[in-house]
């Protein structure tokens, strides 16, 4: 397996993986057009044609018989272009000493703070390849890419993971409070958003803070959760570093965890090291590597043997990474724990 920035031959694979994803896979809606236009754009921005605020780097998984099974992405920095929201769960005290009562509220505020940071997006992985180190790759090839190219990023990563919904895709959070102010339901709304069309967003949204004692038991029980689906990328993800802070996404209530990007265990830990070709042994352990490479770059998981500055690797793996011996890849030693990440 490898991972490879997407290309406009990928287009049909793509419109499989988003059907297949089903509701909350806004940021790649299953729009023909929509979709093309992405690829396109990542397509310049592999290429340094586009600045930050614009970035869209799009990757694809890709197996030896060059089928795309999977797709994660990661944006250079959002709200530069348009508004980007998030609630911030905080509290709001009030209280009369006459009464001998006080109270604090968990309260929401909608909040454009992390505007200007980067954004980790869009992945989905075929259900029949989640397996073996594929979901690994597929997540954190990308925080090696960053590890590699920090000059396309801002000072902080963060992620907008998919919250609480039912089979039917419903969201109780939605339910009770946005379903009120945007009078339409939960996939429409998630979907204008993931066509970039974020302005009712502004017009519709109440700006008050918003009790949360006032959303119904569901919807206050869904707040800063994750959908089970994507619980095994939120694993990888706090693996790296990632914390939750506060903020949520303002349609499903999901989690928005974050990470300074130098202290991700992926960019922290990562090296410089010379390809070299052997048979590792048995019990190598297994590697992230990078070519180094942007517009062409290629990543793969592989066993590997660290021997001073050089990593060992078999000649499938110098094959897949498009490279010679004795030239130059970044690499990191691949985290032990067996999660899958599926979707995020």
């Amino acid at each position: 397996m490898i991972v490879r920035p997407v290309k406009v031959s990928d287009l049909p694979a793509l419109m499989t993986l988003v059907e297949q994803a089903g509701p909350g896979f806004t940021t790649l809606p299953a729009n023909e057009d929509r979709l093309a236009h992405r690829v396109r754009w990542a397509q310049r921005a592999f290429a340094e044609q586009v600045e930050r605020a614009d970035a869209d780097y799009l990757f694809v998984l890709e197996d030896d018989e060059q089928r795309v099974v999977g797709v994660s992405a990661m944006a250079g920095a959002v709200g530069l272009r348009e508004p980007w929201y998030n609630y911030r769960l905080g509290v709001t005290v009030s209280s009369a000493p006459d009464l001998g009562i006080q109270r604090q509220i968990p309260t929401l505020f909608l909040n454009n703070e992390l505007t200007g940071q980067s954004e980790l997006c869009s992945l989905f992985l075929r259900h029949d390849q989640r397996n073996g180190s594929n979901g690994r790759l597929l997540s954190l090839g990308r925080l090696l890419f960053v590890a590699e190219f920090p000059h396309l990023f801002g000072e902080k990563m963060i992620a907008e993971l998919r919250g609480s919904a039912d089979e039917n895709g419903c969201s109780p959070f939605w339910d009770s409070l946005g379903r009120h102010f945007f009078q339409m339901d939960f996939t429409h709304a998630d979907h204008l958003s993931g066509l970039g069309n974020k302005a009712f967003i502004a017009e519709l949204m109440p700006r008050q803070p918003l009790y949360t004692c006032l959303l119904t038991e569901q919807a206050q029980a869904a707040i800063g959760q994750t959908h089970p689906n994507t619980q095994p990328a939120l694993k990888i993800l706090q693996a790296e570093g990632f914390t939750h802070k506060g903020y949520i996404d303002i349609f499903d209530g999901g989690p928005v965890i974050e990470a300074p990007i130098r202290s991700i265990r992926t960019v922290r830990d990562s090296l410089e090291l010379t390809l070299s070709l052997s048979t590792p042994d048995e019990q190598a352990p297994l590697w992230l590597i990078h070519n180094r490479r942007l517009e062409n770059c290629r990543i793969t998981v592989a066993p590997g043997r660290l021997v001073g500055n050089s990593l060992v690797v078999d000649r499938l793996t110098a094959k897949r990474l498009q490279l010679q011996p004795g030239n130059s890849v970044r690499a990191v030693l691949l985290p032990h724990q067996q999660q899958h990440a599926v979707a995020a």
